[in-house]
């Protein structure tokens, strides 16, 4: 017998889980990229946050933050329209705003409330949400493989997670670790279909869901929450590797899962979660084409020096001290206004 759906007032927040059926993995790099895309797309149109996820090659876990319902069903004509734009594009607002004109004009009250009404209905319910992501996904698959019938298995699963900070972080690690328990990487940052490589390689979507978990990284800017990856990157990446470690082993001295070893837990630690500078050199770092003269503090130095005429007043040093990995004793001319990674 089937337990029904858990859905609480207010923020909720859920790990979900669902199959391909008969575990047939079927979903390979193309289709792993769409799906994320999809699933970015859809979750603005609900208005649901991607805390993190994984896109494996037979299933894909989401950790997602639901609205308070009662945002949901207040939301303005303005922010329904923006939403559409985002799912459905320029025709379908345009026949939107149509439909909405006529209902004004009409002498019909509540006619155009109705109308509204059938947006705010989907968006920030949890079965209308994964409905939407699976059905549309299937579509897709389908036709680019010329495959017919169910895709997925029947109905997806899904946990109701606590909104503290322990239990969310649990249940994250958990999912961004699935690609090294599979032993399809031996660097977690190395699968680019999960919420923490995404995030490392500074996609700020990834950064800002991840950073939603840690209350010691977030600080108001505006009326929104703003992210400080440097510590969130840091703190989420020693819990996965705590989370991470080999601790089972069989009769043979093989570990029971894949993991990390012991000193590379220690390793991490060491490092206080900052990735290596070989490490990052695998990733497309920014700085690396865009910032402008690299070197040594002299060097850089010298450059400004003989090229001072061409930088501001206001500015009276040429090296500046690169961010996102211990790069040493080297320097960089023109800092990033955006992301080191991307």
């Amino acid at each position: 017998m089937r337990f029904p759906r858990i859905k609480l007032d207010g923020i909720a927040h859920y790990h979900c889980i669902s199959r391909i059926a008969g575990q047939e993995h079927a979903l390979n790099d193309t289709e792993k990229e769409f799906f994320v895309r999809l699933l970015r797309k859809l979750a603005e149109y609900h208005g649901v946050g991607i805390l993190t996820y994984c896109v494996m090659s037979n299933h894909f876990h989401l950790l997602v933050e639901m609205p308070d319902p009662l945002v949901s069903a207040a939301l303005s004509r303005e922010e329904i329209l923006r939403r559409v734009s985002i799912l459905y594009g320029r025709d379908a607002v345009e026949a939107l705003k149509t439909e909405l004109a006529r209902a004004a004009a009409s002498q019909r009250a509540g006619w155009e409330e109705e109308i509204l009404d059938r947006f705010r209905k989907q968006m920030g319910d949890l079965s209308g949400f994964m409905k939407q992501l699976k059905q549309r996904f299937s579509i897709w698959f389908n036709r680019r493989t010329g495959r017919k019938g169910t895709l997925w298995e029947d109905r997806f699963k899904s946990l109701l997670v606590e909104g503290d900070e322990k239990a969310l972080l649990t249940v994250a690690a958990y999912i961004d670790l699935n690609p090294l328990r599979a032993g399809l990487v031996t660097r977690i940052e190395d699968y680019r279909w999960c919420g923490y490589a995404s995030a490392v390689a500074g996609d700020q979507p990834s950064r800002e869901g991840l950073g939603r978990i840690f209350d010691s990284t977030l600080w108001v800017c505006g009326e929104n929450h703003c992210v400080d990856w440097e510590k969130t990157s840091a703190s989420y990446r020693l819990l996965l590797f705590g989370e991470g470690e080999i601790r089972g082993f069989d009769e043979e001295g093989r570990p029971d899962r894949m993991g990390f070893t012991r000193d590379q837990v220690e390793g991490e630690v060491a490092r206080g979660g900052k990735l290596p500078l070989t490490q990052i050199l695998r990733l497309k770092v920014r700085y690396l084409t865009d910032g402008v003269v690299l070197g040594s503090t002299d060097f850089v130095e010298d450059f400004y020096e003989r090229h001072r005429s061409r930088f501001g007043s206001r500015r009276n040093s040429g090296a500046k001290t690169m961010r996102g990995a211990d790069w040493g004793d080297l320097r960089i001319l023109h800092d990033l206004r955006n992301e080191v990674f991307g």
